[in-house]
């Protein structure tokens, strides 16, 4: 049975990525969202490959991994995808799933339109990658 978008706007409104946009602006993201099921031990993007795709985890488990190396688990709640997103370079890192895995997925045409019509995501989403390489490289400090 396919996702109602009422369940889409619920699951969206639970990720702090999210937080601040509004309920208009949930609903807009959640109309350009799709549901997509992929079974345990599926490739859901390829290291290497042209991201055309942002990932919003659901339901399930992944991992994430670069030249055979697990970085990290994702679960509910967790993203994946913004950087070819925002760059239009080949990804960084593969995401496996490691059980069966559901995503509310919205393919890079889509974004674009949403980040341009919802600025309180695009800076949300800039906190995020600011984040992360924040990590990275205190990281690779120590």
């Amino acid at each position: 049975m396919a996702i109602t978008t009422d369940r889409k706007i619920e699951l969206l409104g639970t990720v702090a990525l999210f937080d601040g946009i509004g309920s208009d602006g949930l609903a807009a993201v959640a109309e350009q969202a799709e549901e997509v099921d992929y079974a345990a031990g599926r490739s859901i993007v390829r290291q290497g490959e042209i991201g055309t795709g942002f990932f919003l985890i659901t339901a399930g488990r992944t991992r994430v991994v670069r030249d055979g190396e697990t970085l990290a688990e994702l679960g509910p709640g967790e993203f994946f995808g913004e950087l070819s997103l925002l760059d239009g370079e080949p990804r960084i890192a593969a995401v496996v799933s490691e059980t069966p895995t559901t995503c509310l997925a919205i393919p890079s045409w889509k974004f674009d339109t949403l980040l341009e019509a919802q600025p309180r995501l695009a800076v949300a989403l800039l906190r995020v990658v600011a984040r992360r390489l924040r990590n990275v490289t205190e990281e690779h400090l120590h």
